[in-house]
């Protein structure tokens, strides 16, 4: 569960977020203008910020401005909520330092899917080590290796390594690992879980035999 703060002047819009993002499991709080928002920042600093362009008292994008000079909010993740659709506003908006945005309008589910996906990536960036006896994911390189020897996989393969291996002993069912790897929006075959499963057994030698199939479930490493 994530404290998620809301600056959105639109009540009926910032009351959709609340909701949507509150029935996730996160913790909500919005704000209409900037004033009060950066108030309470001033008390607790969120995990994450949805933030609207055009505001009452400041815009969004010197919020943003704001956040990255201060050293506190200098990495707070941030998705822009924006009805501009040009693209240099766009590019304005990651230029400033967001590290996402969302046109309106959207949908609920586009909201939460964005959401989910910035938070892993922050938790992911946060680890810089993942280790399974000799075989090692080092984030920051983005590369394998298994007794100091390198190994070439590809994204995917690379993801779901680092799935596995971030929660070792535990059984991940096909749809949290679809979920994880591939994304909500994927529309391809689930088959396809298989097939990179088999390619990453393979690349791993003797250690690929650790991942095991467990029988209409998923996959889990030992």
């Amino acid at each position: 569960m994530a404290l998620i703060y809301i600056v959105e002047d639109d009540t009926n819009i910032r009351e959709i977020e609340e909701f949507a993002l509150s029935n996730a499991k996160h913790k909500v709080l919005g704000f209409s203008c900037a004033k009060d928002f950066f108030k309470k920042t001033d008390e607790i600093i969120p995990d994450l910020c949805l933030i609207d362009i055009m505001l009452p008292d400041e815009s969004g994008n010197e919020i943003v401005k704001k956040l990255r000079r201060n050293p506190d909010t200098k990495k707070l993740p941030i998705i822009m909520v924006t009805a501009k659709t040009s693209e240099l506003d766009l590019v304005k908006g990651i230029e400033d330092g967001a590290d996402d945005y969302i046109r309106k309008p959207f949908s609920v589910m586009e909201l939460i899917s964005r959401v989910k996906a910035l938070l892993r990536r922050v938790e992911k960036e946060d680890i810089k080590e993942l280790r399974l006896d000799d075989l090692i994911i080092n984030n920051e390189k983005h590369e394998v290796s298994l007794n100091e020897t390198v190994i070439e996989l590809t994204f995917k393969e690379y993801e779901l390594l680092s799935l596995f291996i971030m929660n070792k002993g535990i059984v991940l069912n096909r749809d949290v690992i679809m979920d994880r790897v591939w994304g909500t929006e994927y529309e391809g075959e689930s088959r396809t879980i298989d097939m990179h499963v088999k390619t990453l057994r393979h690349k791993l030698g003797e250690y690929g035999n650790r991942i095991r199939t467990v029988r209409n479930v998923g996959y889990m490493i030992e």
